[in-house]
């Protein structure tokens, strides 16, 4: 079993940053993708970005050029940069990792108020 530990959500007034961090642990025996999703009321669990081993990463279009998202190997740990965030920005954030199975986190709130 792989537990995914998340931080760094809150709020934040539009155009701000925040910086979400995901701590991988447990039987993790190689980890071939970390990522995170998020999802907002109402609405369906979507990417938001993913990195693969090579750093080969993915970006929702509505998100590129605003997120960026690193990974420390040695750490197990995947970060996600948000900048200048948007009122639609406003959602639950889960961390996803795959090593042999997908597993999520619990999930951080993110809002971000006018």
């Amino acid at each position: 079993q792989v537990q995914l530990v998340e931080s760094g959500g809150g709020l934040v007034q539009a155009g701000g940053s925040l910086r979400l961090s995901c701590a991988a642990s447990g039987s993790i025996f190689s980890i071939d993708s970390m990522g995170w999703y998020r999802q907002a009321p109402g609405k369906q669990r979507e990417l938001v970005a993913v990195i693969n081993v090579g750093i080969y990463t993915n970006y929702a279009d509505s998100v590129k050029g605003r997120f960026t998202i690193s990974r420390d190997n040695a750490k197990n740990t995947v970060y996600l940069q948000m900048n200048s965030l948007k009122l639609e920005d406003t959602a639950v954030y889960y961390c996803t990792v795959f090593s042999r199975s997908r597993y999520w986190g619990q999930g951080t709130q993110v809002t971000v108020s006018s």
